[in-house]
């Protein structure tokens, strides 16, 4: 019986992943780029060799379909593994669009191969991660990331590379937390949605790899305007495929639409470099300079149940035993 902790903070995309071309192995159709985030983690122990497997997840025992793909993702590890105790704790909203699955799953692959006495160099835990959640492939780094669509087949060549280290730019993500709720239409199935369904959808894909490279250019010169633009383009195509589905996809409810406002009369009126973003689900995003993130705060805070204001996050970590 071996024992290990991972701690793993979840990224926002900026330029968006939204639409699979294979979802057993959950291979996305486009590329994307994200930012870590420091101040929100996952924090996950795995026992392996424990008396029978089981799953708790802040501080109760997990849901079974929660359960069933936390098992599931440890038969990958290891088709011949041990019962095993899992562990795991956010110290964030889960399943909110907070991007808790990306943390969870980061951190379950770390800590599962070294309490199996696995490789756990990122490249190979990326592509693992990735198949329990496929944002979790870019939280094995921190700072600025880009997960490859790739071509192969077996999705050997669909992982995180690392773009900019968390210290090398001094930005904010202002969170505007609308809702804690889950969202009633998990990711997974708004996408295969949006894919049968939206008349967007091809023009979607036909997009996605310029709005990378503008991305990729943007944060290695470190213009805000320029990723702001990029990403918020990105975001409202994104949301375009959802809400031209059938049935549509709104994840937005009124207080997302006042934040969205709110920056961007901040940003018309007073010249502050703020820009939205928002994934599949109801919170607001706001990606600035640090020197601009209170003013950012204070505009959401009306409009918000919580703000959040957050730095970039380092690479996921095993904790001392």
């Amino acid at each position: 019986m071996s024992t290990a902790t991972a701690v793993a903070h979840p990224n926002i995309a900026l330029v968006k992943y939204w639409g699979k071309r294979d979802v057993p192995r959950n291979l996305p159709a486009v590329p994307s780029l994200s930012l870590t985030l420091g101040g929100f983690e996952t924090r996950t122990t795995v026992t392996w060799g424990a008396p029978t497997d089981t799953v708790e997840l802040d501080g109760a025992p997990a849901p079974e379909k929660a359960a069933a793909k936390v098992r599931a993702f440890l038969d990958l590890l290891d088709p011949q593994r041990p019962p095993c105790r899992v562990v795991s704790a956010n110290s964030f909203p889960t399943g909110a669009g907070l991007a808790s699955s990306a943390s969870a799953f980061a951190a379950l692959a770390l800590a599962g191969a070294a309490a199996a006495g696995q490789d756990t160099d990122p490249v190979r835990l990326s592509i693992l991660a990735r198949q329990g959640s496929g944002s979790a492939s870019r939280s094995l780094w921190g700072g600025f990331v880009v997960w490859q669509a790739g071509e192969r087949a077996d999705g050997l060549d669909s992982h995180g590379v690392p773009l900019l280290p968390a210290d090398a730019w001094d930005v904010r993500m202002v969170v505007g937390v609308v809702s804690t709720a889950a969202k009633a239409v998990g990711s997974t199935e708004g996408m295969e949605r949006s894919r049968a369904t939206s008349p967007l959808y091809a023009t979607w894909l036909a997009q996605a790899a310029s709005d990378l490279d503008e991305g990729r250019r943007a944060v290695l010169a470190r213009d805000l305007d320029g990723l702001g633009r990029v990403m918020e383009a990105s975001t409202y195509k994104m949301h375009a495929t959802m809400m031209t589905s059938q049935p549509p996809l709104l994840y937005w409810q009124p207080g997302s639409v006042a934040c969205l406002q709110a920056v961007w009369r901040l940003r018309a009126e007073e010249g502050v470099s703020a820009w939205t973003t928002m994934d599949a689900g109801p919170q607001v995003k706001v990606l600035c300079a640090a020197a601009d993130a209170e003013r950012v705060a204070a505009v959401l805070a009306p409009h918000a149940a919580r703000v959040h204001v957050l730095g970039p996050g380092g690479p996921a970590r095993l904790e001392p035993a």
